[in-house]
């Protein structure tokens, strides 16, 4: 199996005041001094200025999946954030999101909770389950919207048209707002994206999955906060694969971003 290190800024970040929203910058890269404390088991061939270790702020996601995480040693490894599965549709919530919320807050890591969005309840009924298993907590990061197709589901094959994705997302993402005081994120794919031209949906900052090119080729004009650039990365605390993710601006930007979340 191939492992190839990957060379990522040192983080030491800590939430600070402010509550102002800094427009991350498309496509630019942030440098700084590199720590390899990170792998990958089939990294992509990343060439030229859009590097995703040039970017300072690196994080996590996870699910039940990843098992017993030692929240510590990721802390420790250089992590700036994790996003932590919370719920599906409007009757399934992740094994692990209570263990995981409360063993990121005592390690001290930055944490946000994410929803994966079904098209067979109602945005007000996902919502709804969503908020009675996330607290709020003005500390954590903004709320995040996972859209994908369900290609997979066994209960759950309804495929709307773009209109009523979008109109479904917004519903969803106010309802949120409302709730939590912060506009959430919205998670995306190539594929759910430009099926759905989801770059109509404005308002909310995304976060985008492209793991064989930079979101400036893959969403070309497309703002975003966050970029999850692989699914095989290798961090020590978390046993087997993980999704690794950057913020598109500088340390500075990032805990401006993290007091106030995208407004």
């Amino acid at each position: 199996m191939r492992v190839q290190l990957v060379l990522l800024a040192a983080l030491g970040l800590a939430s600070c005041g402010g509550g102002s929203d800094p427009e991350p910058q498309v496509g630019r890269a942030i440098g700084g001094a590199a720590t390899p404390r990170f792998a990958d088991t089939d990294p992509h061939d990343w060439v030229g200025a859009t590097l995703p270790w040039s970017y300072p702020v690196h994080g996590v996601d996870v699910s039940k999946y990843q098992g017993d995480v030692d929240w510590r040693r990721v802390r420790a490894s250089g992590v700036g954030f994790a996003y932590i599965k919370a719920t599906e549709g409007g009757d399934h919530a992740d094994d692990r999101f209570a263990e995981n919320w409360a063993a990121t807050a005592a390690a001290g890591m930055p944490r946000g909770a994410y929803h994966y969005y079904y098209f067979c309840r109602t945005p007000a009924e996902q919502a709804a389950w969503f908020m009675n298993h996330v607290p709020r907590d003005p500390s954590a990061l903004p709320p995040v919207l996972d859209l994908e197709w369900t290609h997979r589901s066994r209960t759950c094959q309804r495929f709307p048209d773009p209109e009523t994705v979008r109109s479904e997302a917004r519903s969803f993402l106010q309802l949120l707002t409302a709730y939590y005081g912060k506009r959430p994120l919205v998670y995306t794919t190539v594929d759910f994206y430009q099926d759905n031209e989801l770059w109509k949906l404005d308002g909310h900052h995304f976060w985008l999955r492209s793991v064989a090119g930079h979101p400036s080729d893959v969403y070309p004009g497309q703002r975003w906060a966050l970029w999850q650039y692989t699914g095989t990365g290798v961090v020590e605390g978390i046993d087997g694969p993980t999704d690794l993710n950057v913020f598109a601006g500088s340390r500075a930007q990032w805990a401006a971003w993290m007091s106030g979340g995208p407004t």
